[in-house]
């Protein structure tokens, strides 16, 4: 890559600019590929603890999806949420289910729960004894570049 693309590659862009653009894509090597042993840096402690159940960050640079690591202990429920983007979660671990709108998609480990953006949801572990795991995926760093991420909290943001 020479100086003129990399300079262009990693700068921000307004309607000014729309001539400097390439026609086609450029590879920037990004900060780093891997975080190693997620779970090992322990839970994000402010996020979890406003969510009231353990979340652990994938801190890895992507610009467009986010990835995160959810648990429910045994009989936990979480709060009733809604936001602006959309979440895939991919079960690892326990049973339970996932309250969309009005209706509840049960799920197991090895299932994937689809939630659209702006659903009002929470997540139930229906086990008593054993936690549940999930990984979440989400576009929420796209939304938030464009500044149209948005989260609400029932109760408490309404």
């Amino acid at each position: 890559m020479n100086q003129k693309e990399m300079k262009t590659a990693s700068k921000q862009f307004s309607s000014k600019d729309f001539h400097e653009t390439f026609a086609r894509p450029v590879y920037v090597r990004p900060a780093k590929f891997i975080h190693a042993d997620v779970a090992a840096e322990g839970v994000h402690d402010q996020f979890s603890a406003e969510r009231k159940h353990p979340v652990f960050f994938v801190d890895l640079p992507s610009k467009n999806v986010s990835m995160t690591i959810g648990g429910l202990l045994p009989g936990q429920l979480t709060n009733r949420h809604r936001h602006t983007y959309e979440t895939v979660l991919y079960v690892l671990e326990g049973v339970g289910y996932t309250e969309i709108e009005e209706e509840r998609v049960a799920w197991k480990a090895g299932d994937a729960v689809y939630i659209p953006s702006w659903a009002w949801h929470r997540h139930q572990n229906t086990s008593d004894t054993l936690a549940a795991k999930y990984i979440a995926c989400e576009n929420a760093p796209q939304l938030q570049n464009l500044g149209v991420a948005l989260r609400e909290e029932e109760g408490r943001d309404l």
